[in-house]
């Protein structure tokens, strides 16, 4: 664990942040968290639109809409003693807001997640994880101790690999699943492609180790090209129409997307490999009719979401999909 530091006095705003990880971020980490290190970071609205995927235009709406909304502040109310919790998952969380599962944090500091959760438990947030974190569950549980903590699930063709997930996260507490269901294909992410992006060589990716042969190849760490992953491969419909099942070691461009995914067929099943112990959350979903079908599919919760921009361009921005849904 590395020594905490003083807050820096100033590093006090988002825009502020988003100076300093421009400093000291590689330009790779950068751009996967879609910063811009050349950016007037006074106008959170000026961004590459290499960003997110394709033409950037949901990223950036996820920006505007920022600007587009007003508070409406009323007055003469007795404002001594405020109370902003809300009850979830049976806990007093602070504040009506969480923290949502973000992939491979210690790309941007190498207490990574383990941060994250300290700082949830310390503010009585409930935290998400990605179940691509680069720490495993269940240290970001033992971390977070009491306080509440739910598990991204990408739902794998092969079901094994969920099934020990699910189970693990059972094990550690873990109060809920949200399901990621807006990933049938991966998005167009440009600068992604244009560095080439991969995990460096000093990090992994825990919760799926020994998963798939998960283990790098040591003839490309001999040529100096990192832990590079021996046979992952994207799953794929042949030309008979059959479809043929992601093979080798579990990353997330190889086995994340799923466009098998169904409401009949697969909320039913998560709901029972959950069972009492975890909720079943649907994250991803973006119009009233599948908010709906959620509720008639008994699912515990949604989260509207649009990925952060990363997946379809031309979409609407969370906080506008969130006022037309409700």
């Amino acid at each position: 664990m590395s020594e905490r530091l003083p807050h820096d006095l100033n590093c006090l705003t988002i825009s502020e942040l988003q100076k300093h990880a421009a400093v000291m971020m590689d330009k790779q980490t950068r751009d996967y968290y879609n910063e811009v290190s050349n950016v007037n970071m006074s106008k959170m609205t000026q961004l590459s639109h290499e960003q997110g995927s394709d033409s950037g235009s949901t990223l950036q709406e996820n920006l505007d809409a920022y600007a587009k909304y007003r508070i409406r502040p009323r007055v003469l109310r007795d404002v001594s003693k405020i109370d902003t919790s809300v009850n979830i998952f049976g806990h007093k969380n602070s504040i009506p807001l969480g923290v949502a599962p973000t992939a491979m944090q210690r790309l941007a500091h190498s207490d990574g997640e383990l941060a994250t959760a300290r700082a949830c438990k310390k503010m009585g947030v409930a935290m998400g994880l990605s179940s691509f974190a680069t720490t495993t569950l269940e240290e970001v549980a033992e971390a977070n101790g009491d306080n509440p903590h739910v598990l991204q699930l990408y739902l794998f063709e092969e079901r094994d690999h969920s099934i020990k997930l699910l189970k693990r996260a059972k094990e550690a507490g873990y109060k809920a699943v949200f399901l990621t269901v807006d990933t049938p294909i991966l998005g167009r992410r440009n600068l992604e492609i244009r560095n080439q992006f991969k995990l460096p060589a000093h990090f992994k990716i825990p919760n799926f180790e020994g998963q798939g042969d998960n283990q790098p190849d040591a003839e490309a760490e001999q040529r100096g090209q990192g832990a590079t992953r021996r046979g992952s491969e994207a799953g794929y419909t042949d030309s008979d129409g059959n479809r043929v099942v992601p093979k080798g070691p579990i990353t997330f461009h190889s086995h994340a997307a799923n466009p098998t995914l169904s409401w009949e067929r697969d909320i039913e099943w998560l709901k029972k490999e959950c069972g009492d112990e975890m909720q079943v959350w649907v994250k991803g979903i973006a119009t009233a009719e599948d908010a709906l079908l959620a509720v008639h599919h008994g699912v515990d919760g949604i989260v509207v979401s649009n990925h952060g921009g990363r997946q379809l361009s031309e979409k609407f921005s969370s906080k506008d999909l969130l006022s037309l849904i409700c």
